[in-house]
């Protein structure tokens, strides 16, 4: 990992800052300023103040416009604030400039992203795709970072003759990349291999936003316990587990969540994990129903899916938190057949927009269960008849 401390240290003050431009509304920037508050608190910040400017495009120095700075420096002068997170991708010469106006440390939401991605690493794997993507992140901002960047190498030969401290710093980093991805390419072979000798068995993967309830899932349908928590990206490796429903055996993965705006090195750096995706024959997409962005982030998932090229195989989507769902939609005065017509106009909404592939449960109140077990072995076994004509059974 980086030689560094973390960005964000346990409870530090928060501001959020976000602009509103031609590419993303009021009521967006407002969304997205909601879930950099989630990803601030699982860093260990607490967002006390959130700031929004309208602007027909981001200023090429500061970001925002000289007045806004001017009402965010007076803000955090007397409020023992320590951070300010803003919700877009600043450049290194950005970051310098609003860091002298406003007296605090900087950074944007790519950058908050890995932070969190360093914190929750926990294998070599893991820990390499880290290291990688934020040096990736780091080498087109040593420039106008290079002020305030610890230095990252240094001592004999490190410098070659004429270089510039600048220089030797972008070459340090070069070298960084390079020797990673030599790392990972090494680890993806190993991981390759593994993915193959699994042989015969359907692979089933499953994907979703983050913190919509995976790795819960995970542990209800392979009944083994599987790490999970109410924050974002509670998991980076992905897990996988050998699932037998009714004798007829499966794998099972879960993997890394995906996220709006997910900085692009991670996207490369975490290749592996999305190859357990790519190369799986059955998606399960879990959604957490209970979300007022629920749809947004359906439509995150899949245009991740299409980037990947992994959205044409089979997907089972699970609606989670249907118990959550029903706090937040009815009202205790409200009409039990009311209730009912509602739940059933929602189903059959998604079932015709999904042709029945979807099912509808809560993981923590394990309702429903028996019903998605049934479908993802139907699906299993569709798929293994289709693999093996002339097999009579599936066991393996």
């Amino acid at each position: 990992m980086l030689d560094k401390q973390h960005i964000i240290q346990k409870e530090e003050k928060a501001i959020l800052v976000g602009l509103v431009y031609k590419e993303q509304s009021e009521t967006q920037v407002k969304e997205y300023l909601e879930e950099l508050a989630f990803l601030a608190e699982t860093a260990g910040a607490v967002a006390v103040k959130r700031f929004i400017q309208k602007l027909p495009h981001p200023d090429s120095k500061t970001f925002l416009g000289k007045g806004k700075l001017e009402e965010i420096r007076q803000y955090i002068a007397d409020k023992e604030i320590r951070i300010a997170i803003f919700d877009d991708e600043l450049s290194g010469a950005q970051i310098n400039n609003i860091e002298k106006i406003l007296d605090v440390k900087t950074i944007d939401r790519s950058d908050l992203i890995l932070d969190i991605f360093a914190r929750r690493a926990k294998t070599a794997q893991a820990k390499a795709q880290v290291e990688l993507a934020q040096y990736q992140y780091i080498l087109p901002r040593l420039r106008g970072m290079w002020s305030h960047l610890e230095r990252l190498g240094g001592g004999i030969g490190t410098r070659g003759p004429g270089e510039s401290e600048i220089e030797t710093d972008r070459r340090i980093v070069r070298e960084k990349i390079s020797l990673l991805r030599k790392k990972l390419a090494e680890i993806d072979k190993q991981a390759f291999t593994q993915r193959k000798d699994r042989g015969e068995f359907i692979r089933v993967a499953l994907v979703g936003y983050t913190n919509v309830g995976k790795s819960t899932i995970m542990t209800l349908l392979s009944k083994s316990e599987v790490f999970a928590e109410n924050k974002l990206f509670a998991t980076l490796d992905t897990t996988t587990r050998k699932v037998v429903f009714e004798t007829t055996p499966f794998l099972l993965s879960d993997t890394v969540g995906f996220i709006r705006k997910l900085p692009h090195h991670l996207v490369e750096s975490f290749k592996s994990t999305l190859d357990e995706v790519r190369e799986a024959d059955i998606l399960i997409h879990v959604v957490d129903i209970s979300h007022l962005g629920y749809e947004d982030q359906i439509g995150v998932v899949n245009k991740t899916l299409q980037d990947i090229k992994a959205f044409e195989k089979p997907i089972i989507t699970i609606f989670n938190k249907m118990d959550q769902y029903e706090k937040n939609t009815f009202d205790a005065w409200l009409e039990p057949e009311v209730k009912v017509e509602i739940l059933k106009d929602l189903k059959e909404r998604w079932e015709n927009e999904l042709q029945g592939n979807c099912v509808f449960i809560s993981a923590t109140e394990k309702t429903n269960l028996e019903e998605l077990r049934a479908t993802i072995l139907n699906k299993v076994r569709e798929l293994y008849k289709i693999r093996y004509p002339y097999r009579t059974e599936f066991q393996f």
